[in-house]
């Protein structure tokens, strides 16, 4: 290969800028579609294969006809897909999985089907972080802060991926071809202990802390055979993650025996610098030095080609370190059957969100709920709620009757988005429509007052409110208050009548002050589509299995507070189930 196609190899731009020609013309190694690109609006499936296969025309096309590879994040389902099954986020499938660990891996063979369904064969995922602060807003792609409950859910490697086969080497990528899909572990290391929960942050914690808490997940991710590992933005004691030598070829690639590709996060190398992109010929080097082999540009690069190629050539980086990242990059396509089979076709189009994954999601919402408080003592629950109720039953609260609160932040946008068209699924106020006696009257109304709640004689209230959709740094929160109007709907409704809250988030929030009013109370985390397991469980169809993987803290003042700690004096600690349900 010439220096010129093993840079190309390095290379991965967005959809937004790529075409064949370009593609041929710069030897690029690989495509993605960042949070929200997609290739025209609700595209179909067959829309996405076409343009996934015109693309990859443009790489085989080249001299060597080495096929590109498609990445995109499917962090809960195929998630950038218009009619996909979205799965809960992280923060709700950790409910204790170790209990049931092939849950998970369905999960990821779901979404694999779903994926190659459009044509791409790499998924961005999974997120294996070790959120230790819930102030950070990307708390709920963290399965969990105990590192023990992240390392059961790496099971979900072995769902996207497929079993390694017997007497596989250790480190070495696989990919059954077909319908599995490359995975990557992320954001290699520490992304979740920032301090104060600040996204990209730094890190503060010596060496055994890392080794012992943010570390183990990516041993059993590797002993998996996982595709590709993503490096973090943030730093460890002030030192970048993606100009980390140390830790990423030392400890990663040479100790862990890793032999996937490492890939750098959207503009990571740009960020290391402050402001970024400030002395980008000295972020290539330090970012290509450390050990990242395929760099996410993704728009600007014949920047990076051009000044990577200069530092070859000048022996400021050695073509030992080219020959390695490329090298690492073929593995992986080679392993996948990429060579083989470069073009997808419509086989498998009839799966993308089909009956058999929305089940599947809808069991996994059932057994994400936890239940915090069920009736004012335990010998008097309030659920299962009655189907059948001789007045009107009350729905109220701005989540009710909104999927893409429901779904949350990585859903159809980047951002996340609220209303009902962003995709096809359940609200929560369907289900419960759907579920209660034909004979039951069901009222929704948002944000009712204290004198309607009075004056409307009903049996008693679903109250549905939380978190409204972000991702990554504008999900970061110092107060993590429920949002207005939120906690009024809940004292103007739990104050008249008896009631269950649902709370839709993405991690604990601040509820201890309406704990006492709350005739029960429902965490519920970011179902997804599948509003129909929430009210499976609610009204007895189903009983309670959650368990919390995250410690729920009185006050934020309290935070960073994980299990384990000093002084550990949460509201409803790590593990916590509410006592006196009943199924019916």
């Amino acid at each position: 290969m010439t220096l010129e196609e093993k840079i190309g190899q390095m290379v991965q731009i967005d959809l937004t800028v790529a075409t064949p020609e370009i593609l041929k013309k710069y030897f690029i190694g690989s495509l993605l579609s960042g949070g929200g690109v997609v290739p025209a609006p609700r595209a179909s499936a067959e829309t996405w294969v076409n343009t996934v296969n015109g693309l990859q025309n443009g790489s085989l096309s080249t001299r060597l006809g080495i096929p590109m590879i498609y990445g995109i994040d499917a962090v809960h389902g195929h998630n950038n897909v218009y009619n996909a099954t979205i799965f809960p986020h992280n923060v709700g499938l950790a409910f204790y999985i170790a209990r049931d660990p092939l849950l998970v891996r369905r999960i990821g063979e779901a979404t694999a089907l779903e994926v190659r369904a459009t044509g791409i064969p790499y998924v961005f995922a999974p997120c294996i972080a070790v959120c230790r602060d819930p102030r950070w807003g990307r708390c709920y792609e963290s399965y969990s802060e105990d590192h023990k409950v992240v390392q059961a859910m790496t099971e979900i490697i072995p769902g996207l991926q497929g079993d390694i086969p017997a007497g596989f080497p250790k480190g070495v990528p696989f990919v059954d071809y077909g319908t599995k899909v490359a995975a990557c572990a992320k954001h290699f290391v520490g992304d979740g202990g920032t301090h104060n929960g600040i996204n990209e942050n730094n890190t503060i914690i010596d060496y055994h802390g890392l080794l012992s808490i943010h570390m183990p997940a990516y041993y059993d991710s590797i002993i998996k055979g996982v595709s590709t590992i993503m490096v973090s933005y943030s730093s460890w004691n002030g030192k970048k993650m993606h100009a980390n030598y140390d830790l990423v070829t030392k400890f990663l690639k040479n100790y862990l025996k890793f032999r996937g590709f490492v890939i750098s996060d959207w503009q990571g190398i740009d960020r290391i610098t402050n402001p970024p992109h400030a002395n980008y010929s000295y972020s290539v080097q330090a970012g290509v030095h450390a050990g990242i082999d395929m760099v996410m540009v993704p728009y600007n690069y014949t920047e990076f080609i051009d000044d990577l190629t200069y530092q070859v050539e000048n022996n400021i980086i050695p073509m030992s370190r080219i020959d390695d990242a490329v090298r690492r990059i073929l593995r992986v396509k080679f392993t996948m059957g990429l060579f083989e089979h470069p073009l997808a076709d419509l086989s498998l189009a009839h799966l993308v969100g089909c009956k058999m994954h929305r089940e599947l999601a809808r069991e996994a919402v059932r057994k994400s709920l936890v239940l915090l408080k069920n009736g004012q003592s335990t010998d008097k629950p309030l659920l299962p709620l009655p189907k059948k109720a001789s007045k009107s039953i009350l729905v109220a609260g701005s989540h009710a009757d909104n999927l893409g609160y429901q779904c949350g932040g990585w859903t159809i946008t980047w951002q996340g988005q609220g209303g009902n068209n962003i995709t096809s699924g359940t609200t929560i106020l369907d289900a419960i429509k759907a579920t209660v006696d034909p004979t039951t009257n069901v009222v929704y109304t948002e944000n009712p007052d204290l004198d309607y709640v009075r004056d409307g004689d009903f049996s008693y209230a679903i109250v549905v409110v939380g978190e409204t959709p972000y991702a990554e740094t504008a999900g970061d929160s110092l107060n993590l208050t429920i949002p207005s109007p939120g906690p009024t709907t809940i004292q103007n409704v739990c104050s008249a009548i008896e009631c269950v809250v649902v709370l839709i988030s993405g991690r604990p929030v601040v509820i201890e002050p309406y704990v006492p009013k709350m005739g029960a109370l429902v965490a519920a985390w970011l179902p997804g589509t599948e509003g129909q397991g929430v009210a499976d469980v609610l009204f007895g169809d189903y009983g309670f299995t959650g368990k919390l993987s995250r410690t729920w803290f009185k006050t934020v003042d309290q935070l960073p507070m994980n299990v384990g700690d000093e002084n550990y004096d949460p509201l409803f600690p790590f593990g916590f189930v509410a006592r006196g349900y009943a199924m019916v």
